[in-house]
């Protein structure tokens, strides 16, 4: 009996776990994607005889795109499903970049990165509205912090695997090859048979329900608190090598140690911060609590001139708490989202990601320019406060079941 009891137990765990390990590939592959052109703009440059600045368009063209659609993949998510849309987002990207490695000119890069900038704003609405409908409620925040920890392993491994394809295929096999990894990991995730979320019929008995209003208060708010994670941590990602060597005397390979020591650090903090997500309620009041002391280590840097170690140290420190709060930032939105709407909640707040990503380069840039380098963590402090401020007010609990009578 006991037995019998456990095997659908058994079953529904094994289900979950493909879906997650599914889920996370296809964030390893976005993640990949968005940082497959920068690594190839030697070749590009070389092959197209343009500037910098006209190979920099094109990543602002995904940005902006990818920011302009992510809202509107939402409503397609909850309405067609995520599991449709998700794959379709990954045979786009992937023949995006294959299309380009055929046909190499820089009229052909414009159009991947259009083509890239959709497939991108696919991936958060699809993965999330998957999660939260598939996985186990207990340990809904680790579910997140696993995904989102993929996702920065694969920002983080593809500076190696271009390089080496590079070798190996030279520039245009590894734009063939960076987009055919997207095309196998769609049929992956067909093999495995990861499940539909979204796109369900009205239940018996709720024809006649009211229909609840996606843009709320709470995702407007949520929005621009994602908007200001993102410029707190762009600027030290982006420029925080050239602010360290320009403004404290900082030499290149200890700067590159120190941002590296960060963003290893944040990987470690997210997958920290799921099981915090998941044995705490106060998601806002997490996250300003971790954003508070990072100010005060980010403020640190900005203010005094660090020896090496202690250096590497204070940013190991201040990339742990930023990763710490990822999971606590996912179960907000999940918690804000109206029932049956995850996905459009997802595309909605992660329009404040491409908004960061748009900004962040133009303003801290104008920092460098300006030969204000310490500012590049100033500025940086003055976001992680604001988002301190603004974190309690995203505190909203999951709505309970009506009663029966």
């Amino acid at each position: 009996m006991v037995d019998i009891l456990a095997a659908p137990q058994q079953g529904k765990a094994d289900s979950a776990l493909r879906t997650l390990t599914g889920i996370s590939i296809a964030h390893w592959v976005s993640h990949f994607h968005l940082l497959v052109l920068p690594m190839l703009f030697p070749f590009l440059k070389d092959k197209l005889g343009v500037g910098y600045v006209e190979l920099g368009f094109s990543l602002t063209t995904l940005a902006v795109v990818s920011g302009l659609t992510q809202a509107p993949t939402g409503y397609l998510v909850d309405h067609f499903g995520a599991r449709k849309i998700l794959l379709i987002g990954l045979m786009l990207g992937g023949c995006a970049l294959i299309l380009l490695g055929l046909h190499v000119s820089y009229a052909s890069l414009i159009a991947c990165a259009v083509l890239l900038g959709l497939a991108n704003s696919v991936y958060h609405p699809a993965d999330y509205a998957i999660l939260a409908e598939h996985m186990d409620e207990a340990r809904m925040g680790r579910a997140f912090s696993i995904h989102t920890f993929a996702g920065y392993l694969g920002g983080a491994v593809t500076p190696a695997i271009v390089a080496a394809l590079v070798i190996v295929s030279g520039g245009v096999g590894a734009l063939i090859a960076s987009g055919a990894i997207a095309i196998l990991v769609a049929l992956l995730l067909v093999a495995i048979g990861i499940p539909e979320a979204g796109a369900h019929k009205t239940k018996p008995g709720h024809e006649n329900a009211p229909r609840q209003a996606v843009v709320t208060p709470a995702l407007i708010t949520l929005t621009a608190l994602f908007m200001l994670l993102s410029l707190s941590v762009a600027g030290i990602n982006n420029f925080g090598v050239v602010a360290l060597m320009s403004g404290y005397g900082t030499s290149y390979s200890i700067a590159n140690v120190a941002l590296t020591a960060f963003l290893g650090a944040s990987a470690a903090g997210v997958l920290a911060g799921g099981f915090l997500a998941d044995h705490t309620e106060r998601h806002g009041y997490v996250a300003a609590a971790c954003f508070a002391a990072n100010a005060a280590i980010v403020l640190l840097i900005a203010l005094v001139t660090l020896p090496g170690w202690a250096l590497t140290a204070t940013m190991t420190a201040a990339g742990f708490l930023s990763g710490v709060i990822a999971p606590s930032r996912d179960m907000l939105v999940r918690n804000a989202a109206p029932a049956g709407a995850a996905g459009r909640a997802f595309g909605i707040v992660s329009t404040g990601f491409n908004l960061g990503g748009i900004v962040s380069p133009l303003l801290f840039g104008w920092i460098m320019d300006q030969s204000a380098p310490h500012w590049v963590f100033g500025a940086s402090v003055i976001f992680m406060v604001a988002t301190v401020l603004l974190s309690p007010f995203t505190e909203r609990k999951p709505a309970k079941a009506a009663t029966q009578p």
